[in-house]
């Protein structure tokens, strides 16, 4: 579930002044903007003003779609940050970036004795551990952390409960396993296991894990003569406290020339999707999964190979929605905006969609440029299915496909969310399934939950239904 923090409000707060001083080509004022946060002699947020300037710094760096990795000149400004962004042809890859200074390394041991221990006689937790990695130190407890396993077993057996579990966030949120910690005590992301879901940035209290942004790219893409067409994803409805034409009115506001909504592609989607597994089940194959979830198919092509197989074919509605665009708009530039940052791995690859802009960019874009999205007037919408509509949602994807294929045969188990016990459930799948289509979404609550959302997922999710007279 997402959910806002101080951390979250400092990054939509950059996103607002970046985006505005990049609307208005004023890129020599980017360099004020750790100034203007942390003035001299105000109130510093980590042990004082100049390292809250410098992860200012580093967040914008990521901002302006840089990864942090990369820095060779600490002394370089982030007006030339800026410019560079401007001057590249394609935003670069991979989409996450880890700010090293503002990990703070959280714990290196996850186990951790309190001053709650009371020293008592029973001794279960030393008693108990099996690689004898608790000592007494003046009468308390002190676990051995070179030793420690990480079992758990002296938690339990605490009767005081004076042993603590210590998460580090971002990997306990990680269901692929993909970050850790270097030599330094710093979190690395291992890109080979990287599924793009977003969860590590989202759990970070630091706010050390960025998204590399693409809000430059799409600014200099408002300010050409080149027509922009914006690809909206279904969980835009709920983000603004407004309606679909409202939100696209305030689109078309802010500069971009046409708006497609992804429901059209979602059409698509279920059509196909519903004729794929039709097929697969003359063939007698076990199951079939959905395919639109790009953080989905990532974790499969680098964690479940076993499964590849039954994952569908049919392309997700953001490729098809940019088909439509590129034929309507042949010579257009192609924005998908949603809450995803899978989303930036998918269109990478796919030559139908040119940048991704997320929901949390676009609401920094509405701010920096006054538009009130609620006092917009309401455009006509096209005639699309509500079921279309619905896939912003848990279960709208499987909701399309047996309204579609009207057949009692589809047995439907749903995946609501991808983590470490869900990925293990669907290893079992390849001996025995308990349905024969299976949807999954890594965002627990479907995209309308997505890692970029600035809506609460509960609210939105009462809206789209609303929308869709559910």
């Amino acid at each position: 579930m997402n959910y806002v923090n101080n951390s979250t409000l400092i990054r939509r707060e950059l996103l607002s002044k970046l985006s505005g001083l990049l609307l208005e080509t004023k890129t020599e004022e980017i360099d004020r903007i750790p100034l203007e946060m942390f003035p001299k002699g105000g109130k510093s947020v980590r042990c004082c003003i100049y390292k809250d300037r410098a992860m200012i710094k580093y967040r914008l760096i990521a901002l302006l779609g840089h990864s942090i990795e990369d820095e060779k000149d600490e002394l370089k400004k982030l007006s030339e940050y800026a410019e560079e962004s401007f001057d590249r042809e394609k935003p670069g890859s991979p989409f996450l970036t880890v700010i090293d200074e503002a990990c703070s390394s959280c714990v290196k041991v996850n186990y951790v004795v309190t001053d709650a221990c009371q020293g008592c006689v029973a001794r279960p937790c030393m008693m108990n551990c099996p690689k004898d990695a608790i000592e007494f130190v003046n009468g308390r407890a002190h676990i051995k952390h070179e030793e420690c396993i990480n079992c758990g077993i002296c938690l339990k057996e605490c009767p005081y409960h004076a042993i603590i579990y210590m998460p580090v966030p971002c990997e306990e949120a990680c269901p692929v396993d993909a970050i850790s910690k270097d030599e330094h005590g710093k979190e690395k992301i291992d890109f080979t296991k990287c599924n793009y879901c977003g969860k590590c940035m989202r759990s970070c209290p630091f706010g050390a894990i960025m998204e590399r942004s693409q809000i430059s790219d799409l600014i200099k893409y408002l300010l050409s003569d080149k027509k922009t067409v914006a690809m909206v994803a279904p969980s835009i409805v709920g983000q603004f406290s407004a309606s679909l034409g409202q939100i696209i009115t305030a689109l078309k506001t802010l500069g971009f020339d046409e708006v497609i909504e992804v429901a059209e592609g979602a059409e698509i989607t279920t059509e196909k999707e519903t004729k794929e597994w039709v097929e697969r089940m003359e063939k007698g194959e076990a199951f079939m999964t959905t395919s639109c979830c790009p953080a989905w198919v990532e974790t499969v092509e680098k964690h479940l190979p076993e499964l590849k197989s039954y994952v569908s074919d049919t392309r997700s509605p953001m490729r098809y929605a940019g088909e439509i665009a590129r034929e309507e708009h042949p010579e257009a530039h192609t924005v998908f905006i949603g809450p995803c940052i899978a989303k930036r791995k998918e269109a990478w690859t796919d030559d139908t969609v040119d940048l991704v802009l997320s929901i949390e960019e676009l609401g920094a874009m509405f701010i920096a440029s006054k538009i009130d999205v609620q006092k917009m007037e309401a455009s006509e919408l096209k005639s699309i299915s509500s079921e279309s509509r619905g896939y912003a949602m848990s279960g709208g994807v499987a909701h399309a496909v047996v309204s579609e294929a009207k057949s009692d045969m589809i047995e439907v188990v749903q995946i609501d969310g991808l983590n470490k016990q869900s990925i293990k459930e669907l290893k079992r799948f390849t001996n025995k399934c308990p349905g024969n289509f299976v949807e999954v979404m890594s965002c627990e609550g479907g995209c309308i939950a997505g890692p970029s959302v600035i809506s609460n997922p509960k609210l939105a999710s009462r809206q789209l239904k609303k929308m869709l007279g559910q």
